[in-house]
């Protein structure tokens, strides 16, 4: 059977409400679009556990802080439609802007503290349009699970403490980084880098490599552990860094001493493209 569109949100709860009835399992994956191989493993890891697999699609401008941004964003929705049949998705959610925005938004979710640094000091109001968009695509699609990747941590540790302290009745499923074989992470920003750019932007995983290869040798000196990651990113001056730190796992809070689980996270520039990396440091 091939894959349902619905572009509105009456048509996505017409289609969803009998399964609802019959007890069926509802999986959410949000996306924005642009799919790539990390969102195959997030939308088989919701076709394993759930009846019905729900993929939204949808640019959502409130979480842009700069509209050149925006406007780049990828957006091949034919491309993005034969995947989705592909994968067995059973409904693509794909609203237009006036469909989830009708009219100005004067309420929004802001999670504290946990946006306070990484992206969210340099992305002002970021995090506060992606909680905003996911609750409302909560309450429309009413899914019992929704799956996020790591490679967001911090959007993944905002959506996860939304859901805890609003008490909203689903499970949020983290699913691992998917990576190239040269160890780059899988995203749709990275369809704008050049040749040469995409070469060079392959220091960023091994700077965090090397980070996460100075705490297994004992080193827990949260400072000498981003040194050693800035260093490695130093080597290769086509990559401007935006950050590179050191974060507790639970709240995105830098940390001094490396004593307990944490996150070594990074942002850079290749060109006018953003990446965006994290490795899971366990001690």
């Amino acid at each position: 059977m091939s894959v349902e569109l619905a572009d509105s949100i009456a048509a996505l709860r017409t289609r969803l409400a009998p399964l609802r009835r019959e007890g069926k399992t509802i999986g959410l994956v949000p996306t924005m679009g642009a799919l790539h191989a990390g969102h195959i493993e997030l939308i088989r890891r919701a076709r394993r556990e759930c009846d019905c697999v729900v993929v939204s699609i949808f640019v959502n401008p409130i979480q842009f802080d700069r509209n050149d941004d925006f406007e780049r964003y990828p957006r091949p929705v034919a491309d993005d439609m034969r995947l989705c049949e592909q994968e067995g998705v059973d409904v693509v959610f794909a609203p237009g802007a006036g469909e989830m925005y009708p009219r100005p938004q004067r309420a929004f979710v802001e999670v504290e503290a946990l946006t306070d640094h990484l992206c969210g000091k340099f992305r002002p109001g970021h995090f506060r349009g992606v909680a905003t968009v996911v609750a409302k695509l909560f309450h429309i699609v009413q899914p019992e699970r929704a799956y996020f990747g790591e490679k967001d941590v911090q959007q993944l540790a905002v959506i996860r403490r939304m859901v805890a302290d609003l008490n909203m009745p689903l499970t949020i499923v983290e699913v691992p980084t998917v990576r190239e074989d040269d160890g780059l992470a899988v995203s749709s920003r990275n369809v704008h880098l050049n040749a040469e750019q995409r070469r060079s932007a392959t220091v960023l995983h091994q700077a965090l490599a090397a980070a996460r290869e100075q705490v297994a040798r004992g080193q827990r000196e949260a400072a000498a552990v981003r040194q050693e990651g800035l260093n490695v990113l130093a080597r290769q001056p086509a990559v401007r860094v935006e950050y590179f730190d050191v974060v507790d796992s639970d709240e995105m809070q830098p940390v001094e001493r490396i004593e307990r689980p944490v996150r070594i996270a990074a942002a850079v520039w290749v060109g006018a493209t953003r990446l965006i990396d994290n490795v899971l440091v366990e001690v």
